[in-house]
Formats: C-alpha cells, structure tokens, sequence
C-alpha cells in the first residue's frame, strides 16, 4: 500500500476515533444524568419511569459499541505505527505471501480498522 493512502486512511481513523469519543462522552452523560435524576426530572407515570430506564440503557448500550470501535480504531492506529495496516492478519497467520494478505481498500474505505479480507471475516462469522 502506497504511502499516502496509509496517511489517508491514518486521518480517517483520527477523525473517526474524535467524533466517537464525543459520542460516548455525550451518551454516558445524558444516561448518567437521567439516572441521577439530573435534567429530566422525576416521572410520575410507571410507564414514564420505564420509558427512561430503556432510553438510558439503550444510551449506555450504544456508548459500549462505540468504546469497541474506539479500542478497534486505537489497534488500527498501533498497525499504522508498525507497517502492518492493511495486511489480513488472519492471512499472515497462516503464512500467506504478504502479497496476497492485503485487505481491498473498498473495504479499508468503509470500515478503516478492519483487522481482516472480506473471505477471512466471513470464516470467523460462518464459524461463531
């Protein structure tokens, strides 16, 4: 992989890894404030009190998956340091030519931390 697509998908991770942080931050904030009963108040309807409870658990659920791709995003960059972005390491692992581990940049364009080619990840997916 060329030198400045590794730069443009470095940037990418950083931009992405800035806005996720943000998202977490602002959802484990409005759910912790909800729980303590910060801005939304006390509801006085059972059905209001359930309603709050899903919205905070579905606040802290999507907080989690981000602090996944956050730890993903943060590999990817460790890749990045070491020349390693790009290459399949499931293909690595089985001692493939470093020609033939590389992860299509299609793939690299949407999800920028991918650790694995598209027939490597569809193995782990048919196999759990």
């Amino acid at each position: 992989m060329k030198k400045s697509d590794i730069e443009k998908y470095k940037n990418a991770l950083l931009v992405l890894q800035a806005r996720l942080r943000g998202d977490v931050h602002l959802l484990t904030t409005k759910a912790l404030a909800t729980a303590d009963g910060g801005s939304a108040g006390s509801p006085s309807h059972l059905a209001d009190v359930g309603t709050d409870s899903w919205e905070r658990d579905a606040s802290l659920q999507f907080a989690q998956n981000d602090q996944e791709i956050l730890a993903e995003i943060t590999e990817a960059l460790g890749r990045v340091a070491d020349g390693s972005f790009g290459q399949c390491q499931d293909c690595v692992e089985a001692g493939k030519a470093p020609s033939k581990c590389g992860i299509a940049k299609t793939r690299l364009n949407a999800i920028p931390y991918a650790r694995n080619c598209i027939d490597c990840k569809r193995r782990r997916e048919e196999m759990s």
